[in-house]
């Protein structure tokens, strides 16, 4: 079963902490959310694990290999990666984009072996493209064009999958579709890693949630032991609350939380003094 083992990680940027001696374990079968506001660092430290940023501390192994050392063929193989931001530069097929993921095999769009059509035909059925195979991606809706690009992730049959925010920008039922498929391939065997802000669709797909903060993981484990108004106050400073039935979660904000270093700074006042009711004696 595929592992990926971080440990420690560290990333500057124009001299400034981003991540922060991050540490996590993704293990085949299981789906994990990492949760954090804007600017976290979340995006960072997937790029820093795949060694599409560099480090300045810590360790990075699936298995005992440092994806930052792997040629990039390899390091596809072992670990697929749907960034943020995907670009499509022309016009081009759903057939296509997905089998964009079989690149790292050696195939190509004109010639799929058959271990390469069979992987692009169970990632189209997957994600229920049979019918949009020959529209171009150019007049795909957006939760449409999440489903293609969720297929050619899965169509190059890593054993680990990190996926940086597939449902930013999406309606609920396509955010909610996307994570079905993505806790499908988990299901599957694959190890995946998702960033995302909705916590409470995290909790009700994801078997661990990632709290980070200021760069830091500031907490690791299953959705009833982390999700809580105090670690949604301070992750996203908000006032939340939380209420959960069985897999089912609720979470609503009701405002901003309290910044505690405005708290900190404000001075002490000396409570009044005492006074007599009585008056002078």
């Amino acid at each position: 079963m595929a592992e990926l083992a971080v440990d420690g990680l560290s990333v500057a940027l124009g001299g400034r902490a981003v991540v922060r001696e991050a540490s996590w374990r993704l293990v085949g079968g299981e789906l994990v959310a990492l949760l954090g506001a804007n600017g976290a660092g979340k995006t960072t430290a997937l790029r820093a694990v795949l060694g599409l940023t560099p480090r300045v501390g810590g360790v990075v192994r699936i298995e005992r290999d440092d994806p930052a050392r792997m040629p990039p063929s390899t390091r596809a193989r072992r670990i697929a990666y749907l960034p943020q931001i995907r670009p499509l530069a022309w016009p081009v097929r759903v057939r296509d984009v997905v089998a964009l993921g079989r690149f790292a095999h050696g195939a190509t769009l004109s010639r799929l072996n058959g271990a390469d059509a069979e992987a692009v035909a169970q990632a189209v059925q997957a994600c229920d493209l049979q019918s949009l195979l020959e529209r171009s991606c150019s007049t795909l809706s957006g939760g449409e064009l999440a489903r293609v690009h969720v297929a050619r992730a899965l169509a190059a049959e890593a054993p680990l999958l990190l996926a940086d925010e597939p449902t930013a920008a999406l309606d609920p039922l396509h955010q909610f579709q996307v994570m079905q498929l993505l806790r499908a391939g988990a299901d599957a065997g694959r190890g995946v890693l998702v960033v995302m802000h909705d916590a409470a669709l995290a909790a009700r797909t994801a078997d661990r949630l990632l709290w980070m903060a200021d760069g830091r993981i500031v907490a690791d484990g299953p959705p009833e032991a982390t999700l809580t108004a105090a670690r949604l106050a301070e992750v996203y400073g908000v006032r939340a609350v939380v209420r959960r039935s069985e897999r089912n979660w609720l979470v609503s904000v009701t405002g901003a939380a309290p910044d505690p270093r405005k708290a900190e700074s404000r001075p002490e006042t000396a409570a009044p003094a005492a006074v007599d009711p009585g008056g002078p004696a």
